[in-house]
């Protein structure tokens, strides 16, 4: 497996605090800014498959606005029911203002 850093936007999009949804080669990401830290995970509640970007994020943690499953952006954690699985995170970097999504693909080394 290979990973692949691929650019997703500009860090002066995303205020501190506030989450959006990127949809990068038929995966729902997450990404939110938590502080001027950006962190990126699976957008689809382990649940019942609902956008966690249309719910409430909180420091870390975001709530699924369909059951209130939450969730830690940064480690992918489920900490409270009814998901019990946690989330695929993906490592994120900045260059410069540009905010890169690392993606794991199959291919040669």
């Amino acid at each position: 497996m290979v990973e692949r850093f691929i650019e997703v936007g500009q860090a002066g999009e995303l205020r501190p605090g506030t989450m959006k949804r990127i949809d990068i080669r038929g995966r729902r990401i997450l990404l939110a800014n938590v502080d001027g830290r950006f962190w990126a995970a699976d957008d689809t509640c382990t649940h019942e498959e609902a956008s966690l970007s249309t719910g409430v994020l909180k420091g870390e943690l975001v709530k699924c606005p369909l059951h209130g499953s939450r969730f830690n952006v940064r480690t992918g954690e489920a900490l409270e029911e009814p998901a019990e699985e946690n989330l695929r995170t993906y490592p994120v970097r900045l260059d410069g203002e540009r905010i890169l999504i690392g993606l794991r693909e199959a291919g040669t080394p």
